[in-house]
């Protein structure tokens, strides 16, 4: 396709901006959407944005909606979005993983489904948001995000059957088993207590390591498919140079049996979405102290 039909109105799905473009073998290896043409890279001036060509029939407005609302179709739409922006920091491939966020060149990652009318209004909207987006790329730049995901332990209070069965009429039989529900009333309280201040100290250690970090939504128990709650899902935004002394502090806190009454789970480095929307406040930097490697 020529540069000059590139510039007609056509459906343009944006992934990813940068200061570095990634190479043609970086962009070959990757799909993007099946549906859509191959992965490219508009110029910008100074910023680049990766891009691909996709089909209105299927990306239109109603459509896109349709798809995004099946399952199967939405995640398939997430992974290629992820692929694509793994793309752009020069690293994708059909090996590609989170890892290979450290290693790449800062990118501002777009929102899932960023759809263009061509290629001139792909352009005018990066122009429009420059200075966001270069003050957002200083910032990533040799910086990847870590995710920590804090849950009650099992078999905690939090978890634990009702009080047993009692008469329920008057008198000491009934007194008993209002006493003994009234008991295990005050262990849940005091058990789900606990866990959230291992879950706040887990949170405190882990910000002294990282220059910023936010806190997501808890996700429901029918999502992470565990009996306990989640008391704790939050992201980490850390430098690079800084990676060991994060992990270690993982390792601490994660350690089987270290915090009883939760258990904590970390993945990481991944590209940092939860610190590059352009269309939000920045989370602000922590102003953390230096703590020794």
């Amino acid at each position: 396709m020529s540069a000059a039909e590139r510039a007609e109105p056509g459906l343009v799905c944006a992934f990813a901006v940068t200061r570095t473009p990634p190479g043609p073998s970086a962009l070959a290896s990757v799909p993007g959407h099946e549906e859509g043409g191959p992965l490219r890279v508009l110029d910008a001036g100074g910023l680049y944005v990766v891009v691909q060509d996709v089909p209105e029939a299927l990306f239109g407005e109603q459509a896109l909606a349709e798809r995004l609302n099946r399952p199967a179709d939405l995640e398939r739409s997430a992974r290629a979005h992820h692929r694509a922006v793994e793309a752009a920091t020069g690293t994708g491939g059909p090996e590609a993983g989170g890892a290979g966020a450290a290693a790449g060149a800062a990118v501002v990652p777009l929102p899932m489904a960023t759809l263009y009318r061509g290629d001139r209004s792909a352009l005018r909207a990066v122009d429009e948001r420059r200075p966001v987006l270069e003050a957002l790329l200083d910032r990533l730049r040799d910086r990847t995000e870590w995710a920590v995901k804090v849950h009650a332990a099992e078999g905690s209070a939090d978890a634990a059957p009702g009080p047993p069965a009692g008469p329920e009429g008057s008198g000491s039989g009934g007194r008993a088993y209002l006493s003994r529900a009234s008991a295990r009333r005050r262990d849940r309280q005091e058990a789900h207590g606990k866990a959230r201040t291992e879950a706040e100290a887990i949170d405190a250690e882990l910000r002294r390591h990282a220059v910023a970090a936010t806190r997501h939504r808890p996700q429901s128990e029918r999502l992470t498919g565990r009996r306990t709650p989640q008391l704790l899902n939050a992201a980490y935004l850390v430098e690079n140079a800084d990676r060991d002394a994060f992990t270690r502090a993982l390792a601490a806190l994660t350690a089987e049996g270290g915090r009883p009454s939760v258990r904590a789970d970390a993945s990481g480095p991944w590209i940092p979405y939860s610190f590059a929307r352009w269309d939000e406040e920045p989370v602000p930097e922590t102003g953390r102290r230096e703590v020794p490697a």
